[in-house]
């Protein structure tokens, strides 16, 4: 792995995780499936015409429709809209720490639906994972942590192991940056109805703080992160790249404590490492054995 892809990975790990806390500044100001909504009508907008610019074309191919149509449902409408819904009343990290069991589920999932083979240290790994999951919630359930809250993530988290089954062998193309803008539009468009219907009439008020965190969501993990990961993909293939997700639990504690001042304990630093040590055993596992060394070396884009 070259040193580009290094810090293409832990660019992406740092904002996804960061993801979380601008999304719960959103989602306490205002109707979190308006808001994302808004994010991704204008994500679609500035991708779409970034494409355009770059000389991207919406001729996409089979395979390419095929994503933006799943990571525009799958990803965004339920993904991030389940996630965004539940976090009215689920902690940044918590929600951070649910989401990063994706990794697992994709290797459980591939195992137990598509009869994919898991080595000793991969089932190891899921065991480490889920046990690092269970000693953060099991805490912070005792301490009220809202269970309808934590239902929401988790059927988040199943929505975005389906997208990244179905769309496993998709990657960047010379058209990225288009995909990254219609699959947003796909997502905007389906949640409209749901927020008219659900959402209409619920006040709120547009200030500083609420329209920075729209901002940072927007441009950094709306846009930014995703052409980041296609591009990741694309270099060093998805299993590689999801390696790099290990970083997410205890980043996305990290940033919510600094952030925004959430309150943690010794079961979210020990727990948070249980799961990266899990995720990271899991994907290299993953891994044909001759790749595992990390080796920099140079490389022309």
């Amino acid at each position: 792995m070259d040193l580009k892809s290094v810090l293409m990975g832990l660019s992406f790990a740092a904002i996804w995780a960061s993801a979380f806390t601008s999304t719960r500044i959103a989602v306490v100001e205002m109707p979190p499936l308006l808001a994302l909504v808004i994010r991704f009508g204008i994500s679609a907008a500035i991708a779409i015409g970034l494409a355009w610019a770059m000389g991207q074309s919406m001729r996409l191919s089979r395979a390419e429709w095929r994503t933006v149509v799943v990571f525009g449902l799958c990803q965004n409408a339920l993904y991030l809209g389940l996630n965004w819904v539940g976090m009215q009343w689920v902690e940044a990290s918590a929600a951070s720490i649910v989401a990063s069991m994706m990794p697992l589920l994709v290797a459980f999932a591939g195992w137990a639906f598509l009869r994919q083979p898991l080595r000793p240290q991969a089932v190891a790994g899921l065991v480490v994972g889920i046990l690092g999951v269970v000693i953060i919630m099991s805490v912070r359930l005792s301490q009220g942590m809202n269970l309808l809250g934590l239902c929401l993530c988790l059927a988040a988290v199943v929505a975005l192991t389906v997208a990244t089954l179905v769309v496993r062998g998709a990657g960047g193309g010379p058209n990225v940056m288009m995909i990254v803008g219609l699959q947003m539009a796909v997502g905007a468009a389906a949640l409209a109805l749901p927020s008219a219907i659900l959402e209409w009439g619920r006040p709120f008020e547009w200030s500083g703080r609420l329209v920075g965190a729209l901002a940072y969501s927007i441009l950094v993990p709306g846009i930014l992160a995703t052409f980041i990961w296609f591009r990741l993909v694309t270099r060093i293939g998805a299993v590689r790249a999801a390696a790099f997700h290990f970083l997410s639990p205890p980043l996305g504690v990290a940033i919510a404590a600094l952030w925004l001042g959430e309150s943690f304990g010794w079961s979210d630093v020990i727990g948070s490492v249980v799961v990266a040590i899990g995720i990271l055993m899991v994907q290299l596992a993953r891994v044909a054995p001759a790749a595992l060394p990390l080796v920099i070396e140079p490389r022309n884009a």
